[in-house]
């Protein structure tokens, strides 16, 4: 299963991303868990510079900006394969 977290205050931006997430977790049909850290404290722990941020199984993938549907799924793809 894939650990994926949104990071931000929940934005219009940070919204964005977890939609865009849900979007491709649920084209690629991913067994994963996605959870929103909107807790500042949490965010820090993950060094990024500006929000949105998406971590996927521990590793930052993007922050600062609205990744494409398209971005997400590959990153998702690349972490399923690194977990088998």
């Amino acid at each position: 299963m894939l650990n994926i977290k949104v990071l931000g205050p929940g934005c219009p931006n940070c919204q964005k991303v977890e939609e865009n997430t849900r979007k491709a977790v649920t084209n690629f049909g991913f067994d994963a868990e996605i959870i929103k850290i909107s807790d500042y404290e949490e965010i820090q722990k993950y060094n990024i510079l500006g929000t949105p941020g998406l971590v996927v199984n521990g590793k930052v993938v993007c922050a600062g900006r609205i990744p494409e549907e398209s971005e997400i799924m590959s990153w998702l793809a690349d972490a399923e394969m690194a977990s088998n």
